[in-house]
C-alpha cells in the first residue's frame, strides 16, 4: 500500500490544527482509502496554545506526528525540514490555514499517479487583499524576467513531491533553502494545476512587510546575478555622465569666465545624488553578502526541541539536521 504524506508547517495556529487534521483525514478516507497515510505537523516555536493540542490529537491518532522547534527558524526552514522528515512514498505540503483547499490532494495524487513527480498547485485567483496581490503579481514578472532560472509564478509550494525528489532536497545541504526556486532550478517534470486561494479560517496571518521583504530578498539573490551587474553599468554609466557633464562646465566656464557663474547648486545635487546611488548599491550588495554568509556559515535547517509518534523505525531521523 502506498503512503502519501501530508506535511503541513504551523505557528500560533491553536484555532486550526484540529480542524485541518480531521478535514485531512476525512479527505483521505473519503476519496484516497486505498492509501496509508501520515500527517506531520512541524512546530515553528508557537506561543498560543497550538502544542497542547498537537499533543492531544497525536495521542488519539498515531500516525499523526509532530515535531516542535527549539526556536523560530524562519517562514523557509521550518517547512523545509518538515519535508525532509516524511516517510511516504509522495509528500504533500500545505498550510494550516485552510487557504490551501483540502479537496486538492485527490487532485494532486491522480497527477502523481499519473508519473509526474511533481505537483505544483498554483493560485490563479485569490481572496487575499487585491493591493498584495498585484505587488505579488508585479514582482514574479520581474524576478521571471531578470533570472536565469525559471520561476513559477503564483507558487507558494503547495504541492505534492515524490520521495525521489524529497532525496533530492536531502542531499543539497542548503542552509537557506528556498523551496520555490529549488523546485523549478532541480525538479523533474512537473504539473501545474490552477486553483482558488481561499481566506485564512481562523487566526491573523503572520505576514507582514518584513517576510515578504525577506522572501523576495532571497529569491533575488538566490537566482538573479542582474543586481551587481546593474550597479556595475550604472556606476559606470554615472561616471561617463559626470565626466562630459563636468568638461561641458570647464568648457564653458573658459569661454564665459565672467557671464558663467557655476555656484554650488550643482555641487550639491550631484554629491546627493551619487551618494543616494551608492547607498542603494551598497545595501544591494549587502543582501548578496548576506545571503553568502548564511551559507558560508552552514548551521542547521532546524534545531528539534521535542518529536511525538516518530519512532527509530522511521528512515530520517536527525539525519536531514541540514
Amino acid at each position: 500500500m502506498k503512503k502519501i504524506s501530508i506535511m503541513i508547517p504551523c505557528y500560533n495556529e491553536e484555532e486550526n490544527v484540529v480542524p485541518i487534521s480531521e478535514a485531512v483525514i476525512k479527505e483521505l478516507g473519503k476519496s484516497l482509502p486505498e492509501y496509508d497515510y501520515e500527517i506531520l505537523f512541524i512546530d515553528n516555536d508557537s506561543k498560543d496554545n497550538t502544542r497542547p493540542l498537537l499533543r492531544e490529537i497525536c495521542r488519539k491518532n498515531p500516525k499523526i506526528k509532530a515535531i516542535f522547534n527549539a526556536k523560530n527558524f524562519g517562514q523557509f526552514n521550518s517547512p523545509y525540514y518538515g519535508m525532509l522528515q516524511t516517510t511516504g512514498d509522495c509528500t504533500i505540503c500545505m498550510c494550516c490555514d485552510f487557504q490551501d483547499p483540502i479537496e486538492m490532494i485527490p487532485k494532486l495524487v491522480h497527477e502523481w499517479e499519473n508519473g509526474y513527480k511533481i505537483v505544483c498547485a498554483i493560485k490563479t485567483t485569490s481572496k487575499e487583499n487585491k493591493i498584495i496581490r498585484f505587488l505579488r503579481t508585479c514582482y514574479y514578472k520581474l524576478i521571471k524576467k531578470m533570472s536565469d532560472v525559471e520561476q513559477i509564478e503564483h507558487f507558494t509550494g503547495f504541492g505534492l513531491y515524490d520521495k525521489s525528489f524529497i532525496e533530492v532536497l536531502r542531499n543539497l545541504k542548503d542552509p537557506t533553502p528556498f523551496l520555490r526556486g529549488i523546485v523549478a532550478e532541480l525538479g523533474y517534470r512537473r504539473k501545474d494545476i490552477p486553483y482558488e486561494q481561499a481566506k485564512r479560517r481562523a487566526g491573523m496571518t503572520h505576514n507582514n512587510f518584513y517576510t515578504l521583504y525577506d522572501a523576495a530578498m532571497l529569491s533575488f539573490t538566490s537566482y538573479t546575478k542582474i543586481g551587481l551587474r546593474l550597479a556595475t553599468f550604472f556606476g559606470v554609466g554615472v561616471g561617463a555622465i559626470s565626466f562630459i557633464v563636468g568638461i561641458i562646465y570647464l568648457i564653458l566656464k573658459l569661454i564665459m569666465w565672467d557671464n558663467f557663474p557655476m555656484g554650488m547648486a550643482p555641487v550639491l545635487i550631484g554629491m546627493c545624488f551619487l551618494g543616494s546611488v551608492q547607498l542603494f548599491f551598497i545595501g544591494l550588495l549587502g543582501e548578496y553578502v548576506l545571503n553568502i554568509n548564511t551559507r558560508v556559515m552552514n548551521r542547521p535547517l532546524v534545531i528539534e526541541e521535542e518529536r511525538i509518534n516518530s519512532n527509530e523505525t522511521d528512515e530520517l531521523g536527525e539525519s536531514c539536521d541540514n
